[in-house]
């Protein structure tokens, strides 16, 4: 499968009430990784809920963001530049003001997006990244909340609300009670919330971002990708409880948290504490993805559209980084006669595995197993949770015959319970074993055949064919061990 690495990219400038973002993705790809991305905080809606207009000192800020944005994206020739605007620009008198003047100055086209459209927007992100997301969203912004359901690949129910971090501070005069009333207000007339109980809530938005990594400090969690990362409901009102009531100084110590994010976690932290009590759903999971990507995934080329988004994300490094790109799908289908019996879900994460497995062969003998299993962890991967990050990034570090003991792995490997973890190390081991059969070239393992059959792994290969006289250097055996088989070996004449 051959994949088109460069294509004319597309420009997405999102306007909201608290900062401007450009952000430039190519359209060659199903993954939605920025070529350029950059923030501008402008307060455009900073007192529209008292005074119902733009932030004048905000507007200036913003027309020189936009102005710098536009400027670049003509630079990079962008192909294409969406300019989105939400709840300031939405809400307020003099918006269309706004809207026309930037429009005139610059000779672009602004869409001013309903919250309805935002909404589904928000859910059309989180289902880029997670295609099999069930539950309901939440995309916190400075001007409003956004709540949309999510299944089956598709979003449903929404709802938008003035709980935005600037909005409601600025009605709640930021008093903690009162906030927390007019929350509970808002979300107690949306009789759909009881759908999401005992399902996801999935958290969009850069304050809730910040949050992700306070619980992960928190939780001692091994893996700070914040993408997929997910906690139980009720450990996290722990959490969102503490941050809530934390000063400015204590929540600064924070790794990673931003310094320009300080001052609204807390209130970030109410409102989703009260979401959650109000829905009451089993996990809250944080996305890095929303309104933009929503953008993203609909300018998409159809068939990309429909590509698992780990496997092309996968794909996408095997073809940038692997000796024989095409190698992956061959190892896919050699080692399927050891999994008979295994899901949709696990025949993916062992396809993910077979696809980068190669593609940290140039790292130093010496540090190789340990370079692919931190890489792995951090990689931009879509559309997986940590614990299954962990197992692809445990069968490549046992394909190049990492030390699973190492405590470099330790902490990372106990997010897998015991099948899991076996299962890892089977794909591990085959991926050896195959890459040792073939040298890592294709079209040689479909020569062989690997399989299990009562207590013994078997193994045929061409007697006829040089290329299989090599000196075992005992992966077959390795295999055979964790496959809990005696070793044998079959040579067939052709």
């Amino acid at each position: 499968m051959k994949i088109k690495l460069r294509q004319e990219p597309i420009g997405i400038v999102d306007i909201g009430s608290n900062s401007i973002r450009l952000c430039v993705y190519d359209l060659a790809q199903r993954v939605p990784v920025p070529l350029f991305n950059e923030k501008a905080v402008c307060g455009l809606g900073q007192g529209v809920g008292a005074s119902g207009r733009l932030n004048p000192e905000g507007v200036e800020a913003a027309l020189l963001a936009v102005g710098r944005f536009v400027t670049l994206c003509r630079a990079m020739e962008v192909e294409r530049l969406d300019i989105l605007a939400t709840a300031a620009v939405r809400d307020a008198s003099d918006g269309a003001a706004f809207v026309h003047e930037v429009e005139r100055r610059f000779g672009v086209q602004v869409k001013v997006l309903s919250g309805g459209q935002e909404a589904k927007m928000a859910a059309m992100g989180v289902l880029c990244g997670t295609p099999d997301a069930n539950g309901i969203v939440a995309d916190l912004g400075g001007g409003s909340l956004e709540l949309v359901t999510v299944q089956d690949q598709d979003f449903g129910l929404h709802v938008t609300m003035p709980l935005g971090l600037l909005r409601l501070g600025e009605a709640s005069d930021d008093d903690r009670v009162r906030a927390s009333s007019i929350v509970d207000g808002h979300l107690k007339n949306i009789p759909w919330l009881a759908e999401g109980a005992g399902r996801n809530l999935y958290a969009v938005g850069g304050a809730w971002r910040s949050i992700a990594r306070i619980c992960i400090a928190q939780t001692q969690h091994p893996l700070t990708v914040l993408d997929n990362f997910s906690l139980d409901a009720r450990e996290a009102l722990g959490i969102l409880e503490l941050v809530s009531s934390q000063s400015r100084k204590s929540l600064e110590k924070v790794p990673g948290v931003s310094k320009k994010r300080v001052g609204g976690l807390p209130l970030a932290a109410l409102i989703l504490s009260r979401v959650i009590r109000a829905i009451g759903p089993s996990r809250l999971v944080f996305s890095i993805y929303g309104m933009r990507e929503g953008q993203f995934l609909k300018r998409l080329p159809d068939k990309l559209k429909t590509e698992d988004p780990l496997l092309s994300v996968c794909r996408h490094l095997a073809a940038l980084n692997s000796r024989f790109p095409e190698h992956g799908d061959e190892l896919l289908g050699w080692m399927a006669p050891l999994f008979p019996a295994e899901t949709k879900r696990e025949s993916q994460l062992r396809h993910a595995a077979c696809l980068v497995s190669d593609i940290f062969w140039n790292e130093h003998p010496d540090y190789r197993a340990e370079q692919a299993f931190l890489r792995i962890l951090r990689l931009p991967f879509m559309g997986v949770g940590h614990r299954h990050r962990a197992a692809i990034a445990l069968a490549v570090f046992c394909r190049y015959q990492g030390d699973e003991e190492a405590p470099l792995v330790a902490p990372t490997i106990n997010l897998l319970d015991e099948p899991a973890f076996r299962r890892a190390r089977i794909v591990g081991l085959a991926l050896r074993l195959a890459h040792t059969l073939s040298g890592g070239a294709p079209n040689l393992l479909r020569q062989t055949r690997l399989f299990a059959e009562g207590s013994y792994l078997i193994l045929e290969v061409p007697a006829d064919n040089p290329a299989f006289t090599f000196e075992n250097d005992r992966s077959f055996d390795r295999l055979a061990r964790a496959l809990d088989c005696e070793a044998l070996v079959f040579r067939r004449v052709k």
